[in-house]
């Protein structure tokens, strides 16, 4: 019988690393979206809408990304501005093609940081008080042009 009380690492640094590499063999452009909220985050944050942002990680792309266990990361241009981006693991939200939008939606892992904030309150509540968090029940992904 297992040992229920062993804690494992994470499964999003492999699925990530994984999926990229399916997409790429398949001659798609890997794409993924990312909670820029998540702490840690280092992306332009004027491409970043209602929180996130989509990245194009493509060799083409960007350079030198590294997908590691606890973080993503590379370089690339935006708007023509050189910028070294680093991305937690756990703010990558999906990764998918570009072509078809074949991929993945992560949801919270066990033992995995609590989204929320240090005063209790989730990233995604608006002024409002409505919740941006993702509605319960099947994911989605929002292609953006």
């Amino acid at each position: 019988m297992p040992d229920s009380k062993i804690t494992m690492t994470s499964s999003r640094p492999y699925l990530v690393r994984a999926f990229n590499e399916w997409i790429l063999e398949n001659d798609c452009t890997p794409y993924i979206v990312v909670d820029a909220g998540v702490q840690g985050v280092q992306v332009p944050t004027e491409h970043v809408a209602n929180g996130q942002i989509v990245l194009n990680i493509s060799p083409g792309a960007v350079r030198g990304l590294v997908i590691g266990n606890g973080a993503l990361e590379f370089s690339a241009r935006f708007g023509g501005v050189p910028m070294q981006v680093f991305i937690p693991l756990q703010a990558v939200m999906a990764v998918y093609a570009k072509e078809n939008g074949e991929g993945m939606v992560f949801g919270s892992e066990p033992g995995s940081p609590d989204p929320e904030g240090p005063d209790g309150d989730t990233t995604g509540t608006g002024d409002d008080g409505q919740s941006g968090d993702r509605p319960s029940g099947r994911p989605t992904l929002k292609v953006v042009k």
